[in-house]
């Protein structure tokens, strides 16, 4: 695999922008191919066998474009699918779920951890067991807020009934003390000044996209594969509205995104081609 191949990285839509933006910053090296998946957005409320489906027919498109990593910026993929599809490819396969857990169980103080993100990710319990496995003696308490995604796709990032949302979703955790809470959505760091005026200055805010970066640059060395740039230029493509993609990517990115393609991403067979 060539130092100077590509790095995949996809999101049920938006989301992932905050992966890519922090991957862009900490190994400004690295070429970029994005994919989101906006006609299917969200994928918070889906089934595990959907959300593996997905992520195949994606990783499937990324390996057209011989990228040498990929990286699952979408905490529901990573909490269903992640598993399932690394072992199904050869490049290295990471996800946002495995660093979030690592910086929540070392900035809590008094062990009360809340997590935030989709149906699928709260329900999965993946931030629990790996918070866990790393510091038994905390308690993590998850909260679903599946209107997050719809509002912060339409670009609701400062509107009064965001503010609303945010307030009923988050109460109920404050009752319980936290004073770590993880934005367990890809999503969600777009609307950070929101939840952090809501939680206050006591409560730490964990944004995993940070810290995936800082570990894909690590997996990248170990594996000899780090590029040393210049990076080439980013490609962009979704499933569905690259028009309104690229208007909201250039309001998210420190680079201009000239051009977002379409692609028919269900014309992408189920089954992955493995590099050996």
């Amino acid at each position: 695999m060539s130092c100077n191949a590509p790095i995949g990285v996809f999101d049920s839509g938006i989301g992932g922008l905050t992966v890519a933006r922090e991957i862009m910053r900490q190994i400004p090296g690295e070429t970029i191919i994005y994919f989101g998946d906006t006609a299917r957005v969200p994928y918070g409320s889906k089934s595990q066998k959907t959300i593996i489906t997905y992520s195949r027919q994606i990783i499937k498109f990324l390996q057209t474009k011989d990228v040498k990593a990929i990286v699952i910026a979408c905490n529901t993929a990573s909490a269903l699918a992640l598993e399932v599809v690394a072992r199904e490819v050869s490049i290295p396969v990471i996800g946002v779920v495995k660093p979030g857990a690592k910086v929540a169980s070392e900035a809590t103080k008094n062990g009360n951890i809340g997590v935030i993100g989709t149906e699928g990710t709260i329900n999965s319990g993946i931030y629990n067991t790996y918070i866990k496995e790393l510091n038994p003696d905390v308690r993590v308490y998850g909260k679903a807020c599946p209107l997050f995604v719809p509002l912060v796709e339409e670009g609701w990032l400062t509107d009064p009934l965001t503010v609303e949302v945010a307030k009923r979703y988050i109460s109920s955790l404050l009752e319980l003390n936290i004073d770590t809470l993880v934005l367990g959505c890809t999503h969600y760091p777009l609307i950070r000044n929101i939840i952090g005026s809501i939680v206050g200055n006591d409560v730490t805010l964990v944004n995993p996209a940070y810290e995936t970066a800082i570990e894909l640059k690590q997996v990248l060395m170990q594996a000899g594969i780090e590029n040393n740039g210049p990076a080439c230029e980013h490609k962009f493509y979704v499933s569905d509205g690259a028009d309104k993609f690229k208007r909201f990517a250039n309001t998210i990115l420190p680079c201009d995104v000239v051009e977002t393609e379409d692609v028919n991403i269900e014309s992408f067979a189920d089954a992955l081609t493995t590099y050996l």
